[in-house]
């Protein structure tokens, strides 16, 4: 990896030329992949480099064969991203024999086109079928939202997020440190010309003062060096927190995370049911920020198939996540809960997020999908789930039967 990404505008300029740089011989034959010739690999087959996958129990485990390998491991993008850079946090962590991780991630827009054997099945495994042909939609016509402005006796908060990455640069797993300050750059000079309701100001994580830390904490919107096995096998924490830096506008009701995960994390949210104002702001900000990035010649990864192209498979298409803290003491202990939701296409988290409890019985529900449906056929499929939800925990708290009122 420190050879790859040191010399990463080397290997790219080399691919074009199908020249020799140090000691190593790449060619490309127009659209096809960057093809590794002498390299470290040639020494052996690909048998020999096939990871002991036996004990994975991941998306990544699942897809890749080693036929799959032998046919994808010499290659790489035009930035130097390799086959094994993919899946080393797949390979290093090897998951949980009842949760269902990934296993893999990208480096580059590239990545999804180069190693596509292997991305294409484990998409449509994450993302229920989809298809290699299949044409993404993407809709952010916050006008076209009905509802969503729930009784707050049961909901206590509203958030819809989601990630963008900047065209041009290098994802989080294999960026160089002048790219990452690039993105810190192009992204925070756009959110600097923001004004009206979405106008803020931007924290640098390597400038920022105890007291500004202290008060980021405070309001819950600080995000610290990556700690998990998972993040940390893909690179993503390498020379934090240089161009690293958290913004928020004067309200603290939109919010932009720069180069954790992804280039950036979005998020709008409020306390109370008003999801449709969170998503009104929500497309108003993403709409806002491409458009002034635009005018210095920059814009988000995109295409027609994978829609919004981010780092980890999983969030593909929309990247979108809009949900609410709901208290459903008595429906949460409803035999057929859990159903409910995965009929809903929703999910549940506990109080504190991932992998936490749920007190008092609020519980963390949002959109259980990412691909294949718009942004705003998410937001409404949250807001129809939850509209029956608190319909539920009323009839409930009445004691009547609600086996007619559960989703078919």
């Amino acid at each position: 990896m420190a050879f790859i990404t040191a010399n990463k505008r080397l290997l790219a300029a080399a691919a074009v030329t199908g020249s020799i740089v140090a000691g190593y011989m790449l060619t490309r034959d127009g659209r096809n992949p960057v093809v590794a010739g002498a390299t470290a690999y040639s020494r052996f087959p690909p048998s020999a480099d096939y990871p002991d996958l036996t004990k994975h129990n991941n998306h990544m485990s699942k897809a890749l064969s080693a036929k799959i390998y032998a046919k994808l491991r010499d290659r790489r993008t035009p930035s130097g991203f390799t086959l094994d850079n993919a899946i080393q946090t797949g390979v290093d962590n090897p998951g949980h024999p009842f949760i269902m991780t990934v296993g893999c991630v990208a480096g580059d827009e590239e990545s999804y086109e180069t190693f596509k054997d292997l991305f294409d099945p484990i998409i449509s495994d994450r993302h229920g079928g989809y298809s290699a042909s299949a044409k993404h939609p993407t809709d952010l016509d916050n006008s076209k939202i009905r509802g969503g402005n729930f009784d707050e006796k049961y909901v206590l908060s509203s958030r819809v997020r989601t990630g963008r990455s900047i065209r041009g640069f290098g994802l989080p797993p294999h960026c160089t440190r002048a790219e990452r300050r690039e993105v810190e750059r192009v992204v925070s000079s756009a959110l600097d010309k923001l004004d009206g309701n979405l106008k803020g100001e931007y924290f640098p994580l390597n400038k920022m003062t105890d007291a500004q830390q202290d008060k980021l904490i405070e309001d819950h919107f600080l995000f610290d060096k990556p700690v998990s096995p998972l993040l940390l096998a893909s690179g993503m924490a390498r020379d934090w927190p240089d161009g690293r830096g958290i913004w928020h506008n004067t309200e603290k009701n939109f919010l932009v995370w720069l180069n954790e995960e992804d280039h950036t994390r979005v998020i709008s949210m409020q306390l109370g049911g008003n999801i449709r104002e969170v998503f009104d702001r929500f497309c108003d900000g993403l709409k806002q920020i491409e458009g002034l990035m635009k005018k210095e010649g920059n814009e988000y990864m995109w295409n027609e198939h994978l829609g919004y192209i981010l780092t980890c498979p999983s969030n593909l298409g929309t990247g979108l996540r809009a949900g609410v803290h709901i208290k459903i003491p008595k429906f949460s202990k409803h035999p057929k809960f859990e159903e409910a939701l995965q009929k809903m296409r929703l999910q549940k988290r506990g109080t504190g997020g991932v992998d936490t409890a749920a007190v008092g019985g609020t519980f963390d529900i949002s959109n259980s999908d990412r691909l294949g449906k718009s942004e705003v056929e998410l937001v409404q499929t949250l807001i129809d789930g939850i509209d029956r939800i608190i319909e539920m925990e009323k009839a409930l708290e009445k004691g009547q039967n609600i086996d007619n009122m559960l989703p078919k």
